[in-house]
């Protein structure tokens, strides 16, 4: 998915729902002028702010209607597929709209008005998306708004490819450079330099033959980097379900997604996250204001922390937490990291920490001191559920794969917390959370949430 469609679909939802109220009201005012009025005579006036409550109502339908209808999905958008869409939702639209004209007598009763609207919604809608279209391609005609892209194989097999992107710069893709293998991709220090600045984006795979072993590699790779990973078809049919497939060249590119969590899915998750998390702190603020206040009572310090995590894609973030050990606990870590009961893996855990306060204890066995995430949550840095997050010690230590635990947001709660088990291994914490990563859905969201509270109060009576 290009950088330059997820705009473009954002920003067609406020356009779409403003068209049609224009296509609502061009209606009203033509319906009523002289030129038509003479030839078709008005039976029924309907008075302007009757039927602009009518006008809003039906634009936010039309909104919902046209994301089902696929206005919205985040595919490479071509002008010529818009037009039957477009017919398609605004017709949807009408349906639903003579229904309710029959279910509810009161709604106006012009059929003209209907049609008219109808036609002119069509036409709007077109326009707009055809000047969109027309922008967005003078820019990437300028080099503006391209994502950068690397094409892998021999010089044979991208060829094409190669062509097809460096004279066609509408399609939405840069080539930055073409490399033989992994191997010299890798170690190019002109890549990490494009990674460092987040110039690349995506790494198409166009020799169809190479090996198993290094198709994995290469996907991990791009997965450890964050990186969008294309490849000519027969290469991972096996690998993945999460797959689209588009046609470049001539030739069928598939393009391996890690997570089904993104475009609007992506949206839909932070507008859930965002809706529940303040009203989570609304109500849990009495509990907040008292558990604050005994950290204070029960020992020195501050009352909220602010620990060093990494978040989605390598960003370092401060996670609140209510305070739970000693002031200046971190400056002891070193001391007891032999007494470490997680050699499994990069994390640290000490059944009787001495750094933990007696009321810290408390918080830790019912997950109280998580509390404070929640804003951590309203500003965007977490999501309710997700990955556990690591310290940047701990993700510098990661095996190979465990790094696609940074794909996404990393979570108040997720799938290890609620598995029923309290001494997860670290791989199997990983292999929970990845499958979480790779499986995503709201569904998924809403029962780990719901069980979230059983699992807390369980740890808290082990």
């Amino acid at each position: 998915m290009k950088k330059a469609d997820f705009i473009i679909n954002i920003a067609l939802v406020p356009i779409d729902f403003l068209l049609v109220v224009l296509a609502a009201v061009s209606a009203y005012y033509l319906r009523f002028s002289t030129l038509i009025a003479d030839a078709w005579p008005v039976l029924y006036t309907m008075p302007i702010n009757l039927y602009m409550a009518i006008v809003w109502r039906v634009a936010t339908a039309s909104v919902i209607i046209f994301a089902a209808s696929g206005f919205y999905t985040m595919r490479n958008k071509k002008i010529s597929k818009e037009f039957t869409k477009i017919i398609a939702g605004v017709s949807t639209l009408v349906i639903f709209l003579v229904m309710a004209i029959f279910l509810q007598r009161e709604l106006f009763s012009s059929r003209f008005i209907i049609i008219l609207g109808w036609f002119l919604a069509i036409l709007y809608l077109f326009i707009a998306r055809w000047l969109i279209f027309l922008v967005r391609n003078y820019f990437f005609q300028k080099g503006i708004g391209l994502s950068g892209i690397i094409v892998l194989g021999d010089s044979q097999s991208r060829g094409a490819l190669v062509s097809v992107y460096r004279q066609f710069p509408n399609l939405g893709f840069r080539i930055l450079g073409e490399f033989d293998n992994l191997a010299t991709l890798s170690g190019s220090a002109q890549v990490r330099d494009w990674l460092n600045k987040k110039q690349l984006d995506t790494v198409v795979q166009t020799d169809s033959s190479i090996g198993k072993d290094d198709a994995l590699d290469l996907l991990t790779w791009c997965q450890e980097n964050h990186l969008n990973f294309n490849y000519v078809a027969n290469l991972f049919q096996a690998q993945s379900t999460h797959l689209e497939l588009n046609s470049v060249a001539g030739l069928p590119l598939v393009e391996i997604k890690s997570t089904p969590l993104e475009g609007w899915r992506r949206v839909y998750k932070r507008l859930f996250d965002l809706v529940v998390s303040i009203l989570l702190i609304i109500i849990l603020s009495p509990v907040l204001l008292l558990l604050a206040i005994l950290v204070a009572l029960t020992s020195p310090g501050p009352m909220i922390v602010g620990l060093e995590r990494v978040g989605a894609k390598n960003k370092i973030f401060k996670m609140y937490k209510f305070r739970s050990m000693i002031k200046n606990a971190h400056l002891l870590k070193p001391d007891i990291l032999r007494y470490n009961e997680r050699p499994d893996g990069p994390l640290f855990k000490m059944k009787n920490d001495p750094r933990v306060t007696k009321f810290g204890r408390f918080l830790r066995r019912t997950s109280l001191d998580e509390l404070p995430q929640l804003f951590n949550v309203l500003l965007g840095q977490m999501s309710l559920v997700g990955p556990r997050p690591h310290e940047p010690q701990e993700v510098s230590q990661y095996r190979r794969g465990y790094k696609k635990l940074l794909a996404i947001k990393p979570g108040m709660t997720g799938m290890a917390q609620v598995s029923g088990r309290s001494n997860l291994l670290f791989s199997e914490e990983a292999k929970l959370d990845i499958f979480y990563i790779e499986n995503w859905s709201i569904l998924l969201d809403l029962i780990i949430l719901l069980k979230t509270p059983k699992a807390s109060f369980k740890q808290a009576g082990d």
